[in-house]
């Protein structure tokens, strides 16, 4: 079930890892990438990684952040199962990374906007929260939203 910021208080800690998120999209935006960002924190509060689209820069369509993010932080856990990790993205995940998710055995995504046209959480499809799969992890969506939007149309309105 999808939890959002009018459902439940948003915590300090789930703004400001959106708040880095947000750094790394700009980041990735000024590299010529669509700016997503995503930060991956495990059970400890520790961050593990963090990084945006790379994509366009290693010619890599699985260069999504939180691909990349998922794969940097499994390597600093050595496991490829992430237990009690939380991952935050500004974008709500494509099916290809809410799959990644379920396999790395995520407990918690947080992510800003919705992605009405690919969207593998709410969107157009429920990975991870259907219960179709063997693992399912909690997701919280519209945090930082409109920040998070705002990003990404001002990214395509300067591209056309």
């Amino acid at each position: 079930m999808l939890q959002t910021p009018t459902d439940l208080e948003l915590s300090a800690a789930d703004v400001w890892m959106m708040e880095r998120a947000l750094i790394q999209a700009r980041m990735a935006g000024a590299a010529g990438e669509v700016p997503v960002g995503a930060v991956v924190v495990g059970a400890d509060g520790v961050i593990l990684a963090e990084t945006g689209n790379t994509c366009v820069g290693r010619s890599d369509p699985s260069g999504h952040a939180e691909m990349v993010a998922i794969r940097t932080a499994a390597q600093a856990m050595n496991n490829y199962r992430l237990p009690g990790v939380t991952v935050y993205v500004t974008l709500e995940p494509c099916a290809m990374c809410a799959a990644l998710m379920v396999h790395a055995r995520i407990s918690r995504l947080v992510f800003g906007a919705i992605d009405p046209k690919s969207g593998g959480i709410v969107s157009k499809y429920c990975i991870g929260g259907d219960g179709l799969l063997n693992h399912s992890f909690t997701v919280t969506g519209g945090v930082l939203a409109e920040e998070c939007s705002h990003l990404l149309r001002e990214f395509f309105q300067n591209r056309r």
